[in-house]
């Protein structure tokens, strides 16, 4: 692995300027900046390498390391999961809970602030974001989730906001675009209020708008700062659809998971009907890979009909998540991501992929598709 000591300049300069705050007004100020200008495009003649929560298959998830390292390794997207503190302002962060990737647990000054909340239809326990101000939050320090990846970082970032990791992705010395995600909106919206009875994906919404993020797929605003806005709650993305033009995908979960907000089973979501219904509002879906082709004992099973059906309807497919490690590798792949990945792309014909190793991905592109040979096709509602 590179020595982080290049990207650590970036990152005091980037978080310095903002203040560890998006009510900093120098990040309103720096919203009048075009920082994309005359910078090399974004690519868009083959599939998206989407980093999942940035490079996290190296250094711990959602944390400005791993969105530079990720950029540093050829993303074309950094991938975030937006939530709420309690006094309203966004975090990066994926958990409704703060047990997996933080230090929590051995903050004794927070030990009294554990709760039990529905999240889902389920009873869960622990240290929740809602319960805790930026200030807390930012007081403390995220952990690699898996105890099989490299724990060398653990302790040394803390929680980024949502205008932090915008301004990572501005800042960068090419257009890197973002791929933020309404997480959980009915638990946020329950837990936190804002004034004027704003909700959550009014919040959401305003951010990107801030820093010009607007217009729809492949126009020239979507060009400069590309974006895509992911959910796996219908009704948010049909809310924002009145308040923001830009490209929205929804999300798939697996098959026992129904629908966060409208309670409706995966088979239900991925027929025709529902197909044809909701491309009025995203220009994609977003399927975890293994419900489009679902394995039996560890081996590849028949492919579904999914990417084709979605095809038809001029619909993107950006299935997650894309990992190295033998564990979640398939036995046909005989542990080669490449081998995942040229299937995926060459055989099943997906347009991205999240992934927890950009610099893979990007090498793997490189190989194969080096250069702009004819125009990447451009699913979604024309500009």
């Amino acid at each position: 692995m590179h020595s982080l000591t290049g990207h650590a300049s970036v990152i005091v300069l980037v978080l310095l300027f903002i203040g560890g705050s998006d009510a900093n007004p120098a990040a309103r100020r720096h919203s009048q900046l075009d920082v994309n200008h005359k910078k090399q495009p974004l690519q868009t003649f083959r599939p998206y390498n989407i980093a999942h929560r940035g490079s996290n298959g190296e250094i711990p998830e959602e944390t400005a390391a791993a969105y530079l390292r990720a950029i540093d390794e050829g993303t074309d997207f950094i991938e975030t999961d937006i939530l709420a503190s309690e006094d309203g302002h966004l975090i990066c962060f994926h958990d409704v809970t703060l047990d997996n990737t933080t230090d929590i647990a051995s903050r004794t000054e927070f030990a009294g602030r554990k709760r039990t909340y529905e999240v889902q239809g389920v009873n869960m326990t622990g240290w929740f974001t809602v319960d805790f101000t930026l200030r807390e939050l930012k007081s403390l320090r995220v952990k690699q989730r898996f105890s099989f990846r490299d724990q060398q970082y653990n302790g040394k970032y803390n929680i980024l906001t949502f205008d932090e990791f915008i301004l990572i992705a501005l800042h960068a010395d090419r257009v890197v675009g973002i791929y933020p995600e309404i997480k959980n909106p009915i638990f946020i919206n329950q837990h936190v209020k804002w004034s004027g009875g704003k909700k959550f994906e009014d919040k959401f919404v305003e951010t990107l708008l801030k820093y010009g993020y607007k217009g729809k797929y492949m126009s020239e605003d979507w060009l400069m700062k590309p974006l895509f806005i992911q959910s796996f709650a219908p009704t948010s993305l049909i809310y924002i659809s009145n308040i923001t033009n830009a490209p929205k995908l929804l999300l798939i979960d697996e098959t026992t998971v129904p629908t966060q907000d409208t309670n409706q089973s995966y088979y239900e979501i991925t027929s025709n009907g529902y197909l044809a219904f909701i491309r009025k509002y995203v220009i994609g879906i977003g399927p975890w890979k293994d419900t489009i082709i679902p394995p039996e004992n560890n081996h590849l099973g028949p492919a579904t009909d999914l990417v084709a059906r979605a095809h038809a309807l001029n619909l993107q497919v950006h299935p997650y998540t894309f990992r190295n490690e033998n564990s979640y590798l398939h036995f046909n792949f005989h542990q080669d991501p490449y081998a995942e990945y040229e299937y995926w792309l060459r055989e099943i014909g997906v347009d991205a992929l999240f992934t927890d190793f950009t610099g893979s991905l990007h090498k793997y592109l490189e190989w194969t598709a080096p250069h702009q040979n004819k125009e990447k096709k451009c699913r979604g509602p024309p500009a």
